[in-house]
């Protein structure tokens, strides 16, 4: 029978010629719109020509990626899992938008993806730290290859909001209280994301600066004020990492929510700055089709904007909410069909994301699932962490640590088993290992993110493994008297502080939570030779600094972060880390002591009075004549490092240039500051420009800083632009925005500049 079989295959296979011209359907036409050669914009035009209004829709619309909560039924068909999804449309080729809350690495929402980790970068408050663009390029480069092979092509990074009160709970998502550092933190750190094919986001758009009633508040602020502070951040990273969306946020701004404010969206963002990319919601920020019209094209998450949704996030009653389902469903093509929202601006909501996906090589370069060598994305992890560590006391030096010390003392801050890591949203289940998790209770929506992760990076192993001949002790520092006993014995003692914060609510107050500073103050009472490492998510009042022999501000230090701190403790890396925001002394210094809307009832509405204006952190506390704590920009080292031959050339802008030489006895690298000081005659503080040099013993570097023209100019709201007044300005070199080294001046040219 097998011979028979092959036998009859030979006949077919010899038959007549005419049996193998089989008519061939014709071979399918490349379509024009996947043309590379073409522009983004002209891609995603030929493309929007095919699509149907319903397609269109589909590609406006987003939903939760997860299958859990209230609000979600059943994981979105096609979702990979995360905090978004867009269905794409196969008849055109559009792929889905799978969507990852990114802020400091990849998330896995609820483990909605079991088991699957990634690298934790350390908070943006330590990228900022560094002063180093590069430092923060490499970190959204990292965390967008990693998305990238998990398959996503969205990341909710970026965030560029301003860190105008020291108690926000999201600050260590953002990059500090400067518009020119944070719009370049965040911009680079944008840039390396999308350079891996992946979109990023720029958030929150715009002054959700504080947490508490993130979704009823009203940010009051002028327009000046506004253009020179939080959205000058923003036009800066947009500027700098051309996002290919834009978030908006949950506040209202002047009295109109962010995500339906025509005057934030369609004038300042798509009109002034020329804007080509789309602007998504935040998660439930969606409360009128309306908000089409003024500038919205994609409304994310939408289960989350149903009463029902609503009511479960804010606490209201849902019969005090409008009825109807998510805005930009059934409303949004009834509005449409009617003519409200001409069919031309569902048209233009389409293009533009359909442009940001070519831009970004989301149609030429899908995301495929591959390896990660999550061994070295630690390594870009604690790289960021190295350079970010902020040194802010060491009498005697005290620190870097050496071989005399043969009793170290660690106490404290879970450092037997990890790092500690913001929560929220932004929390990423950490590669290398078991970490642990401690639960921080609480209720409502965000109660399920209420569990503080300490990244598995433990400073008490690399402590020991940096101190090979020292005995190394560890207390948890519950009790008093063990902690003070454990400090006797010890030639030094490290305490490890940690400070918790998380997305949906604020920090009371500036002290370290769980009686810690009572800890502090006993410990160094009992020996003076302790240093205080500090794992924090914001300025913290220090009432033991004076008793303490150093300081270390670690923020939260992400994947290799225990080893990071440890090199710095023994001198294998020099501290170069300089405060991106002010440390008040007390919370009385701020502009608002008192929490805008705390105690409130739930929908209850409130403003928020920024009426310090553009004069946000280190310059409300010069133009009050404050002294902080530790100013904007400090930082010590283990070398030391002067500054000399100071130029100032001026003109259309000012291009300050000195010299920058290592006079210690070790390597290390310098942060300079470049700061407008007066106009006119006129004192002001602004920071104008920053450069990191790194530096040998006795190496001498010239850097030269051309200011950005907007940075010397005051925005005028009657001529709609950015107007230079001419005369003389005066400008410092500075270690900070408190400590001037080298001063000059020159003249500017007048001028009005375009917004």
């Amino acid at each position: 029978m097998r011979f028979a079989l092959i036998a009859a295959a030979a006949v077919l296979c010899t038959g007549p010629a005419w049996a193998k011209a089989k008519p061939q359907p014709p071979a399918p036409q490349p379509v024009p719109w996947m043309n590379v050669a073409l522009s983004p914009d002209d891609r995603a035009a030929l493309l929007v020509q095919q699509m149907t209004e319903d397609e269109k829709l589909t590609l406006v619309r987003g939903y939760f990626g997860v299958p859990a909560g209230p609000f979600a039924a059943g994981m979105p068909k096609g979702a990979i899992g995360s905090a978004g999804f867009v269905p794409g449309i196969p008849r055109l080729g559009v792929p889905a938008l799978q969507e990852s809350d990114a802020s400091l690495g990849i998330a896995n929402p609820f483990n909605v993806r079991p088991g699957d980790v990634a690298t934790a970068l350390p908070s943006s408050l330590a990228t900022a730290a560094s002063f180093d663009p590069t430092v923060a390029y490499a970190g959204g480069a990292m965390i967008g290859q990693e998305a990238w092979r998990k398959g996503f092509n969205v990341l909710l990074a970026g965030g560029v909001d301003l860190a105008r009160d020291p108690r926000n709970g999201r600050n260590f998502e953002y990059a500090g209280e400067d518009p020119l550092l944070a719009g370049t933190i965040a911009g680079e750190a944008i840039r390396g994301i999308q350079d891996q094919h992946v979109i990023s986001t720029a958030k929150h758009f715009a002054l959700n600066d504080q947490e508490t009633g993130r979704g009823i508040l009203n940010a009051a602020i002028d327009e000046a004020g506004m253009r020179e502070s939080d959205l000058l951040a923003f036009e800066v990273a947009i500027g700098k990492g051309h996002p290919g969306s834009v978030m908006c946020s949950y506040n209202r701004l002047n009295g109109v929510y962010a995500c339906g404010n025509a005057h934030l969206l369609n004038d300042v963002l798509k009109t002034d700055w020329h804007y080509p990319g789309f602007v998504m919601s935040d998660w439930g920020a969606v409360h009128d089709v309306s908000y089409a019209a003024n500038g919205l094209d994609q409304e994310s998450g939408s289960q989350l904007d149903s009463p029902r949704a609503m009511a479960a996030l804010t606490g209201a009653d849902p019969a005090s909410l409008p009825a109807g389902g998510p805005p930009f469903a059934e409303p949004l093509k009834a509005a449409v069909d009617a003519g409200t929202i001409p069919p031309a601006r569902l048209t233009d909501m389409a293009e533009r994301i359909l442009r940001s996906m070519f831009a970004a090589g989301l149609f030429d370069s899908p995301p495929a699932k591959s390896d990660i060598d999550y061994k070295a994305d630690a390594a870009v992890a604690r790289t960021a962490e190295e350079e970010g560590i902020v040194l802010l006391k060491n009498a005697g030096n005290l620190l870097p640590l050496t071989a005399a010390a043969k009793h170290i003392a660690v106490i404290g801050g879970h450092a037997d088993a990890g790092v500690l890591s913001g929560g929220g949203s932004s929390q990423v289940i950490p590669a290398g290992g078991p970490f642990i998790q401690v639960p921080m209770g609480g209720e409502g929506m965000m109660a399920a993110f209420h569990n503080a992760i300490f990244d598995p990076s433990s400073p008490l192993k690399a402590i020991r493994a940096a101190a090979p001949g020292a005995e190394v002790r560890y207390d948890d520092g519950r009790y008093l008297s063990t902690a003070t006993a454990t400090a006797k014995w010890a030639d030094v003692v490290i305490v490890f502080a940690t400070q918790w914060l998380t997305e949906g609510e604020d920090a009371p107050d500036l002290t370290l939570p769980d009686m810690q500073d009572v800890l502090i103050a006993a410990i160094a009472k009992a020996n003076p030779h302790t240093v205080v490492v500090l794992e924090t998510g914001n300025p913290v009042t220090m009432p033991w600094l004076d008793n303490v022999g150093a300081v270390l501000e670690a923020w939260y230090p992400g994947s290799g972060g225990g080893e990071a701190i440890a090199g710095v403790l023994f001198g294998a890396t020099d501290p170069s880390g300089h405060l991106p925001l002010t440390f008040p002394q007390s919370i009385d210094q701020n502009p608002r002591p008192k929490m805008p809307g705390a105690n409130l009832p739930p929908m209850t509405p409130f403003d928020v009075d920024y009426s310090e204006g553009a004069d946000v952190g280190y310059r409300w506390f010069a133009k009050e004549d404050i002294a902080p704590l530790f100013p904007f920009g400090f930082g010590l080292s283990y070398t030391s490092f002067d500054y000399a031959n100071l130029t100032v050339t001026g003109g259309q802008t000012l291009t300050v240039g000195f010299d920058v030489t290592n006079t210690g006895g070790a390597a290390g690298a310098a942060v300079p500051q470049v700061y407008l000081t007066a106009r006119g005659g006129q004192e002001l503080e602004r920071l104008i420009g920053f450069a990191r040099v790194t530096l040998k013993p006795g190496e001498t570097q010239h850097v030269s800083v051309t200011a950005d023209p907007r940075l010397l100019a005051d925005f005028d709201t009657a001529a709609h632009g950015w107007r230079i007044a001419p005369g003389a300005y005066d400008v410092a070199v500075s270690r900070s925005a408190a400590t001037p080294v080298l001063t000059g001046s020159a003249t500017l040219d007048g001028a009005l500049l375009q917004p």
